[in-house]
């Protein structure tokens, strides 16, 4: 109940979260607490009590908040696929008060990896890492169900990833990371006003080809909005040129939508 005061309350410090409590005395009752706990009890939890009780916690929230369906169901496309996006965010961090998450010469930071549905726009997962570890570690916990749906953006290129997904039945949409060696292996005629140039079915040819050697997909596609022309890669063959485009756009919203994260300490 302390933890969840200092986020709802916004506190900065132990002393706060205890002296907040202690405004609210008569109302403590109804929360199961007899008393406000002092700050040496409250730093001796931080110290000894394990994380795993907040991620408890904060997943047992989420399916109480999915059950209530206060945000409702969005349906933006057609198809029946579960549709989520990958995303990340570099949080910074005081590194005198954090040591241990060194980001650079002068800051802290750590990064936090969030799978949301796009349907409700609430996370299905969240993992936190040092700002300086490379996004895909995130994939060792990652797990996805077969046909649904990923989008995510180029800084988790894993070739080795995108076939573990074709063999575990996964979808995937990204953008095709510069510099990517391919052959294309047939041309598709792209649909008319719709702003898709080309549909091309590709496969990789770099070093790397072997660890995911299947045919894959390559739009390319303008931006109504923008202008700007983008290389979107998926394993997905099925769906149209525009619809795979479109859940590429959708990942901007999503993303967006959640806005970014506060410097801390």
């Amino acid at each position: 109940m302390s933890m969840l005061f200092c986020q709802v309350a916004r506190a900065d410090s132990l002393r706060e979260i205890s002296n907040g409590l202690a405004c609210c005395v008569g109302k403590l009752s109804h929360l199961g607490l007899k008393k406000a706990p002092p700050k040496s009890t409250l730093s001796y939890a931080n110290m000894n009590r394990p994380a795993e009780l907040f991620q408890d916690l904060f997943y047992c929230t989420l399916q109480d908040f999915r059950s209530r369906k206060m945000l409702g169901v969005r349906k933006p496309f057609r198809f029946r696929n579960k549709l989520t996006t990958l995303d990340s965010t570099t949080i910074t961090l005081a590194l005198s008060a954090f040591p241990w998450a060194k980001y650079r010469s002068k800051k802290g930071g750590i990064k936090l990896h969030v799978l949301m549905d796009n349907a409700d726009t609430m996370p299905d997962f969240v993992h936190m890492t040092e700002a300086r570890a490379n996004d895909c570690r995130v994939f060792r916990k990652l797990k996805l169900k077969p046909g649904s749906i990923v989008v995510l953006d180029r800084g988790y290129n894993d070739f080795r990833q995108y076939g573990n997904w074709n063999m575990e039945g996964v979808y995937f949409v990204t953008r095709l990371k510069r510099n990517t060696l391919f052959k294309v292996i047939e041309e598709r005629i792209p649909p008319s006003g719709r702003h898709i140039l080309s549909d091309e079915l590709i496969v990789f040819t770099g070093k790397n080809a072997k660890n995911c050697p299947d045919t894959l997909r390559l739009v390319r596609a303008v931006d109504p909005e923008t202008g700007e022309k983008i290389e979107i890669l998926t394993n997905n063959l099925e769906l149209g040129a525009s619809t795979i485009s479109g859940i590429y756009r959708e990942r901007w919203r999503i993303v967006v939508g959640w806005g970014r994260f506060p410097r801390v300490g």
